[in-house]
């Protein structure tokens, strides 16, 4: 989480969706000055992604994805706003361009 937040620009956020999580070590107080944002999601159990993933096989659900490199999140909101996708948009770092 600490490089997760240096690497992230003033008032962006650190989503961390695991619920069994080591602690969070000690880290110089400018990763988090600028607004910047450290959130849990612990809506689900490991069981639950486990028992999650055979009922997504069986239903034959695909799930529709649109990539964008960190570079071109602007462009993500732009399309999502404009409706040039369905589904989700995933922000990936080191990707070239977008699929």
């Amino acid at each position: 989480m600490p490089e997760a937040l240096k690497a992230v620009r003033k008032g962006g956020a650190v989503i961390c969706a695991g619920i069994h999580m080591s602690d969070i070590p000690a880290m110089p107080y400018e990763r988090i000055w600028g607004e910047r944002v450290l959130a849990s999601v612990a809506n689900l159990t490991r069981q639950d992604a486990l028992d999650y993933f055979p009922l997504v096989e069986r239903a034959r659900i695909r799930p529709h994805v649109s990539l964008y490199s960190l570079e071109r999140a602007n462009d993500a909101l732009s399309d999502l706003r404009a409706g040039r996708f369905t589904g989700a948009a995933v922000l990936v770092p080191g990707l070239a361009g977008s699929t």
